[in-house]
């Protein structure tokens, strides 16, 4: 599963990660005040987490990041775009279902 936080819609960017092997998404806005607090969010089965850097605040940024962090899941902060997206995982390793943080050039927080 891949917890994406932050945009309204998701557009291509559902086919891309459908395309990478990542069937099971879970979408969060990142605008409702529950999000916005330092709600814990159920993470079980998740093996990426993406937030879309330009759509959430600081205060939703690193509550996700904290929960990526202390779960132990990988973790991905880029632009909303497909393009800026599908950059950051081929940097991260997640060319397909397997994923390789051995090579990683990102600064991932895992």
């Amino acid at each position: 599963m891949v917890i994406i936080i932050g945009a309204d819609r998701l557009g291509n960017i559902e086919s891309l990660l459908k395309e990478r092997g990542f069937s099971d998404l879970k979408h969060i806005t990142g605008r409702h005040p529950k999000a916005q607090k330092n709600n814990p969010i159920s993470t079980s089965g998740a093996q990426l987490m993406i937030l879309f850097t330009d759509f959430v605040g600081h205060n939703v940024m690193r509550n996700f990041r904290k929960q990526a962090r202390e779960q132990q899941i990988p973790f991905i902060a880029c632009k909303r775009s497909v393009g800026d997206l599908a950059k950051n995982l081929d940097k991260c390793g997640f060319a397909g279902q397997s994923m390789s943080c051995d090579n990683c050039q990102a600064r991932c927080i895992h």
